[in-house]
């Protein structure tokens, strides 16, 4: 969960795109012509993710992650964090009511919790008009971050049905994730495809534009993303399980950018902050 922009238009064309099972909305492949502009990877190597709060990042930054609460930085590359597949904390209340119905159920009907981050419910993607009403309200987000000026989206927890118990199927969440695509294209704005390396390939068909990882290097997937992406990948590693000298993997060649944080994502000023790059 931040000067130049000579942007460079993606131009890695995008794959026929074929619509996920049981749904038949997946995008219309983007042109090169029309398709949302990313930062140049060849002169923006740093970036910053500021999940925990908005601050001033480092002299030099290029392009900055921040929450959809937050506000875009003039002047650089702003990648908006939406968390597509599952409930933010604050947000809870409205899950639980007006769209309790989209909230994924276990034994005895009590929703279902992401057990690493047990304040974020799992969203029930199994059914193509679930996946539809989802949409729908995560995509009032993405407009949102479009209109205050982000010039991206990040979409979280594509894996979720990892933590599903097996109610969920990855078809169902790439099903879900063609229609968030589709939005964020719409208007007109890049999205990224936020951790699930082994889904790279098809999240790339599907109309993914770039890659955020966390820990590709630590779990020695970074490959499984720049295959796909190129150099529009951003990793993010943790000081609290890297267990290798950060110094090594700034000389990997398979994580174009790559950052070591804190695991809070605490915003400059907190003593738990940490932040490196290469």
């Amino acid at each position: 969960m931040a000067v130049r922009l000579a942007v460079l238009i993606f131009v890695g064309a995008t794959a026929a795109c074929s619509s996920p099972p049981g749904d038949d909305t997946a995008p219309t492949p983007v042109s090169a012509e029309n398709s949302p502009a990313l930062w140049d990877s060849r002169t923006d190597t740093a970036f910053d993710y500021q999940l925990g709060g908005a601050y001033p990042p480092p002299p030099g930054t290029a392009v900055v992650v921040r929450d959809s609460t937050d506000l875009p930085l003039a002047g650089l590359y702003n990648v908006c964090y939406v968390n597509g597949f599952q409930t933010q904390p604050d947000e809870r209340d409205r899950w639980t009511g007006e769209y309790r119905d989209l909230v994924l159920k276990g034994p005895g009907g009590r929703p279902l919790v992401d057990e690493g981050w047990p304040d974020e419910l799992i969203l029930d993607t199994s059914t193509a008009d679930r996946r539809r009403r989802i949409a729908e309200a995560v995509g009032s987000t993405i407009e949102e971050c479009a209109r205050k000026g982000f010039r991206a989206v990040e979409i979280d927890n594509l894996d979720s049905f990892t933590r599903s118990r097996g109610l969920l199927t990855a078809e169902d969440n790439l099903a879900l994730a063609a229609l968030l695509v589709r939005k964020a294209h719409d208007h007109g704005v890049a999205i990224g495809q936020k951790n699930a390396a082994e889904l790279s390939e098809r999240g790339r068909r599907i109309g993914f534009d770039f890659a955020v990882a966390e820990e590709c290097a630590q779990f020695d997937e970074c490959d499984s993303y720049s295959d796909v992406y190129g150099d529009h990948v951003l990793d993010i590693e943790y000081t609290d399980t890297l267990d290798v000298d950060f110094r090594q993997v700034c000389g990997r060649s398979d994580i174009p950018h790559v950052i070591l944080r804190d695991r809070r994502l605490v915003a400059a000023g907190n003593p738990e902050y940490f932040y490196r790059r290469c």
